[in-house]
């Protein structure tokens, strides 16, 4: 069994953490790892050692890093790369196309980035229901044991048993209206719509291809045009033509087996900050807190925050999340509302939709501490090992002083070792590449100059690392 991992999902109602260059899958959540890592690990203790990992182009390095960081060199780990955005049925169909060319009988087991569930053990347990029937030509799914009638999930109505606690799979419904949820819960019968599936490849493609053949063909064609291999990256004007569609809607509402594992696993999918509050130990006057925070006359409240200190008084019912850039308070009951903010954002090009001050690379990270006419000062971390590129710029200046660690710098044909209270400044037109020789984050200041200060300005030479 391979694991196919789905790390593209935008996360708007979370903002202002999540946004389209650091994505929900990638929030660090209290203990410190993200819903990725999660999401890996869960994929490693239902037996998987091997990660396939669909991602945007934008991604991937973040993807590895957050991989790197488990310390888990014995799971082989493989990503497809989208240029585009393409929702879950050709997500899907890509990686099963990658998993079938070696073999269309292995299972793969669909998780999403985006979910938390607390239960590890349980959801194994699950997984090892799931593979007989999926082995017998099943799409199985997995349907959560409803707690309140929700109206925000999708249901599963279960049919007939198949064997031991799998059943066939009566029908999929939409998000019910509060009757209708509660009528779902106490019948017993219907199961929130976790989105996490297991089923062959082969399988997955020769229901895909009967169902769908427009989309199947779609995907086929972009699929022999992409660059194949441990990184896979798909043709951008091929896959922008391929259809925008779920995989519920293009094949498990009309697949004819389909089958559904019941579980209860501690599934939650952190649609909101409300939810994400849960994470939070409350306080006797049930107020959460992420970060530093005063908090006077004040109940069930949810603070997080960076690096500031947030002081609230004489409030109730809030959220409230802070960071470098944007800060959201909303009432409990409206934080659904996020999504709207964010597309009102999204309408005035404000750069806190796509990407936060720091602003993360392969080779480390840096964050933007102050920008004018004329200057920009950035806090640059650089990992052991890594590099900068070799590059020169046409109209600004750079200079940079070591905080912490060792770099090597190649400045014009000349090779320098600056360390902690030494600087090196590069002037316009002159090529330079920055290297970690040591074993210790680098942490410098750069300091740039000029009268241009755009990304664009750079000229790329050869590495000379």
């Amino acid at each position: 069994m391979i694991a196919v991992i789905l790390a593209g999902g935008a996360g708007t109602r979370l903002w202002p953490v999540s946004r389209e260059l650091y994505p929900k899958p990638f929030m660090k959540l209290p203990d410190g790892q993200s819903l990725l890592q999660k999401a890996f690990l869960r994929a490693v203790k239902a037996g998987a050692r091997e990660v396939l990992t669909v991602t945007g182009q934008e991604h991937h390095y973040s993807a590895l890093s957050e991989y790197q960081a488990l310390g888990l060199p014995e799971v082989q780990t493989y990503y497809i790369i989208e240029p585009l955005r393409r929702n879950t049925a050709p997500a899907i169909a890509m990686a099963a196309l990658w998993i079938a060319e070696r073999n269309p009988d292995e299972l793969m087991l669909v998780l999403s980035a985006d979910q938390l569930i607390s239960q590890e053990e349980a959801f194994a347990q699950a997984v090892a229901q799931a593979k007989h029937p999926a082995q017998q030509g099943y799409l199985v799914t997995f349907g959560i044991q409803p707690s309140y009638p929700a109206t925000g999930f999708g249901y599963i109505e279960r049919g007939e048993a198949l064997e031991g606690s799998v059943y066939q799979v009566s029908r999929f419904v939409e998000k019910p209206d509060q009757p209708t949820a509660e009528a779902y819960l106490n019948s017993g019968r219907y199961y929130w719509n976790a989105g996490i599936f297991c089923f062959k490849a082969g399988v997955y493609l020769q229901t895909l291809e009967h169902l769908q053949p427009q989309l199947y063909q779609a995907i086929q064609t972009c699929w022999q045009a992409s660059q194949k291999g441990e990184r896979t990256y798909l043709d951008r004007a091929l896959f922008a033509q391929v259809p925008d569609i779920s995989v519920d809607y293009a094949v498990m509402e009309k697949a004819p087996k389909v089958a559904v594992v019941p579980a209860n696993f501690g599934w939650s999918d952190l649609g909101s900050w409300d939810a994400a509050a849960q994470m939070v130990p409350p306080d006797a006057d049930g107020n959460r807190v992420l970060g530093e925070a005063v908090l006077l006359e004040t109940k069930n409240t949810f603070v997080q925050s960076e690096d500031r200190v947030v002081a609230v008084i004489g409030a109730s019912d809030l959220v409230i999340v802070d960071t470098r850039d944007a800060l959201l308070v909303a009432r409990r009951d409206s934080v659904q509302q996020v999504k709207k903010v964010v597309e009102q954002l999204a309408h005035n090009n404000h750069a806190s939709v796509r990407r936060h001050r720091t602003i993360q690379r392969p080779w480390g990270n840096y964050v933007t501490l102050e920008e004018a006419s004329g200057f920009k000062i950035r806090r640059v971390a650089l990992k052991p090992g890594q590099a900068l590129t070799n590059h020169l710029h046409h109209h600004r200046s750079e200079h940079w002083t070591v905080l912490r660690g060792t770099g090597q710098v190649w400045l014009d044909g000349q090779v320098r070792i600056i360390r902690p209270g030494e600087s090196v400044g590069a002037l316009a037109g002159v090529a330079h590449q920055l290297y970690n020789p040591g074993l210790l984050e680098l942490l410098l200041i750069e300091v740039q100059t000029g009268e241009y200060l755009g990304e664009d300005d750079v000229l790329r030479l050869e590495s000379l690392v």
